[in-house]
């Protein structure tokens, strides 16, 4: 049991000490954003965010309403 626990904490702490290689041994080193409206590949793809989607569909939503509007006025 406790070799279990001891061997649970020295991979965790490998991985820890694997990740954050970039932050400690580069200058100004950062962690990059996990978040799609920062990835230049999404963008390029078509892919936005959640929110922006969103956004979107709420005004296209819009336009259509005022279309519809129009037409029956």
């Amino acid at each position: 049991m406790v070799e279990t626990i001891i061997l649970t904490v020295l991979i965790i702490a490998i991985c820890l000490a694997l990740l954050s290689v970039k932050v400690l041994f580069k200058k100004k080193g950062e962690f990059t954003s996990q978040h799609i409206h920062d990835s230049a590949a999404m963008r390029k793809l078509g892919i936005h965010c959640v929110i922006d989607q969103d956004r979107e569909a709420r005004q296209n939503a819009d336009k259509a309403e005022e279309i519809k509007n129009k037409i029956n006025n």
